[in-house]
């Protein structure tokens, strides 16, 4: 489950198993001055006029190479019919977890939680309770997709994957989550993510996250995938595609010493092979004992600092989208969409970080 936290602070009301972050835009011909070093003497030296010039046209190519990657963008991605806009349906009460179920000390209490600074290491045993928690949430993630088809409602989904979670003794991570009302989200369509699940039933050619979070033991399995329902178009399928692809390439960069940035850069070169966009809003984070914790982990191309450690637990979950990366949020403060309708799809694996590479946790 995705955060959100603007300038990498703590998260706002707009996020859950993923961080918010401000878009940053690089400087390169952003109006500050251009200084060269260029030679001085004879009939090779230049006026600063001349220089003016020099600078104008860099400039100018610059733009024209943006036009030119933006058209190449639109040859790229295919052509999707559009759909009705998804709106919401009516949401029933909370379902009751059992009393001797342990709870996260964020329960009961509607207050969003910070995101903890620390990073996630746990010890041999905490290794084997994250595994059997991480275990638990595949299973879950598994048999919640096999409900996956036309006419079913989000919610039948939600209360399926309530009871699968209390009849293993766990309990459901995202139920009570900053006052999160469900024990799932199901982000369908141009739902990006934090989809509560409702009464709207799902529609063939619909694609739908689900992303389930488990709290056992003390700590937190935390994974999603997005499923097909009914007759999908072949386009929409290339993005669930192509989506999962960059999960498993960011994946793969990931060892110990290996750089954060390393996994945006990964990420962002497959999805633009394919003419899609990397959300920047939503990242991966920390999890453990604690839901959400640094690192924060972007999936875009960033400068991002820092190094991965042997024994560290995170969360990767990329969103792609076949339009517009921006997004807006329903007043129910969960909710998020891309501003322009277009569909997008995630997945998410939690990880932990070895000496030669990365060991899922999040499978069954």
């Amino acid at each position: 489950m995705a955060v959100a936290g603007l300038q990498l602070s703590a998260a706002s009301a707009h996020g859950q198993g993923q961080v918010l972050l401000s878009s940053a835009k690089s400087s390169l011909f952003s109006g500050a001055p251009l200084r060269f070093s260029l030679p001085t003497s004879g009939r090779e030296s230049f006026s600063r006029k001349q220089l003016v010039v020099f600078a104008r046209r860099l400039s100018g190519l610059e733009e024209a190479m943006r036009i030119k990657r933006e058209r190449e963008s639109q040859q790229l991605t295919p052509k999707v019919k559009r759909r009705p806009p998804l709106r919401r349906g009516r949401v029933s009460p909370e379902l009751p977890v059992p009393d001797h179920i342990p709870r996260p000390p964020y329960v009961g209490s509607s207050e969003l939680p910070e995101i903890a600074s620390e990073h996630q290491i746990p010890g041999s045993q905490g290794i084997a309770d994250m595994r059997a928690a991480c275990e638990l949430a595949a299973r879950v993630l598994d048999s919640a997709g096999k409900l996956v088809r036309p006419s079913i409602t989000t919610n039948e989904i939600d209360k399926a994957v309530h009871q699968m979670i209390i009849d293993a003794g766990a309990y459901p991570s995202p139920l009570g989550y900053g006052g999160f009302p469900k024990s799932v989200c199901t982000s369908v369509n141009e739902c990006m993510c934090h989809g509560i699940p409702d009464s709207r039933q799902l529609q063939s050619g619909d694609i739908i996250n689900i992303d389930v979070t488990v709290y056992l033991n003390g700590y937190h399995g935390d994974t999603s995938k997005t499923f097909l329902c009914g007759d999908v178009s072949d386009a929409i399928k290339q993005l669930v595609k192509v989506t999962e692809e960059c999960l498993e390439r960011g994946i793969a960069v990931c060892k110990d010493g290996a750089s954060f940035k390393k996994i945006g850069k990964r990420i962002s070169e497959h999805a633009e092979k394919y003419g899609y966009g990397v959300v920047e809003r939503f990242v991966g984070h920390g999890v453990g004992t604690l839901f959400h914790s640094e690192p924060l982990i972007l999936h875009h191309r960033n400068d991002q600092s820092g190094c991965m450690v042997e024994g560290q637990t995170f969360t990767i979950e990329p969103i792609l989208t076949m339009g517009s990366i921006e997004c807006k949020t329903w007043p129910d403060n969960w909710t998020t969409l891309t501003t322009d309708g277009s569909p997008a799809a995630q997945f998410e694996h939690t990880i932990l970080i070895t000496r030669t590479g990365a060991e899922i946790l999040t499978i069954c």
